[in-house]
């Protein structure tokens, strides 16, 4: 989707790749609910932001989405390719020509693609842990959106990193937090795959 600022997103569409398919990258079967619904909210949401004229008057927001397999080397490789579109050595110059980073006049044609202006995703603690290692040396910020490590709180090792989720400490002191406020001495727990 294209627009004036381009969002990557590093989004699981399909499952993690069977062990004897890892190294050929090929992942496994979609995953509907957690895959294709956030490709389609990603969608829905920016439709709704560029049709608002108030919200980000003369600029509309375009994205980038890569599947992540749920699987590290596969996001690490997505990454690299949103790191690559950000390293654009042409610039415009006001005048409409076109210049390298040293200065001299290019011969080539405009970039295809446009700098990422930061990454939303992935969703695993593990995998936005190793992204963001990689897209923090490049300066470009990451939004998770499911990651819940209390790794990725310090900010002096993550400083690039924003979520929108409360770590897993601050989950657990909230659950605490309700069962002693009601003096609950008996609590079970419930949990899906």
């Amino acid at each position: 989707m294209d627009g004036d600022v381009i969002i990557g997103a590093l989004f699981s569409v399909h499952h993690q790749p069977s062990a004897e398919r890892v190294a050929d990258r090929k992942c496994g079967d979609v995953r509907e609910q957690y895959g294709i619904q956030r490709v389609e909210a990603m969608f829905y949401t920016l439709d709704r932001i560029n049709s608002d004229q108030n919200l980000l008057p003369n600029i509309t927001l375009g994205c980038e989405i890569r599947d992540s397999c749920w699987h590290s080397s596969v996001a690490l490789e997505q990454s690299i390719e949103f790191i690559r579109d950000s390293l654009i050595s042409i610039r415009d110059d006001k005048d409409g020509s076109k210049w390298c980073i040293d200065g001299t006049p290019s011969n080539q044609p405009p970039p295809s693609k446009k700098p990422i202006a930061g990454v939303i995703g992935p969703g695993s603690s593990s995998v936005a842990i190793q992204v963001q290692n990689l897209l923090q040396l490049f300066n470009i910020p990451q939004i998770a959106y499911s990651a819940t490590s209390i790794d990725l709180s310090d900010k002096t090792l993550f400083k690039y990193f924003l979520r929108v989720v409360p770590s897993d400490t601050l989950q657990a002191r909230a659950m605490l937090d309700i069962v002693k406020h009601y003096n609950w001495t008996y609590v079970s727990a419930v949990h899906t795959e």
